[in-house]
């Protein structure tokens, strides 16, 4: 063989190995994302769980009178923001 064959020889081989490890690390960074999304949907099932139990705890709050004054200016604000989206929401129906 001539020096110019074991040139290309060898750099066909490299590019066989990059070639492969490419494959590789593209099944990896796949495998990742899946792992990525399926963190992200439990996290976000988490969270809405989270927001439940605080919406049950401010309801069982207000059911049996034990809300401070803050905690009553907090239930108003967002009962007022719960009207808020109602009235808008009717207004848009009757577009």
């Amino acid at each position: 063989m001539s020096n110019t064959e074991q040139h290309l020889k060898r750099i066909q081989d490299k590019l066989q190995q990059i070639l492969k490890h490419h494959a590789v690390l593209q099944k990896e960074n796949n495998k990742l994302k899946e792992e990525l999304e399926t963190a992200l949907q439990k996290i976000s099932t988490q969270q809405k769980a989270g927001d439940e139990l605080k919406q049950q705890v401010s309801i069982l709050k207000v059911s049996s009178g034990e809300m401070n004054e803050p905690d009553k200016k907090e239930f108003e604000k967002r009962i007022n923001g719960y009207l808020k989206e109602i009235d808008r929401c009717i207004a848009l129906l009757g577009e």
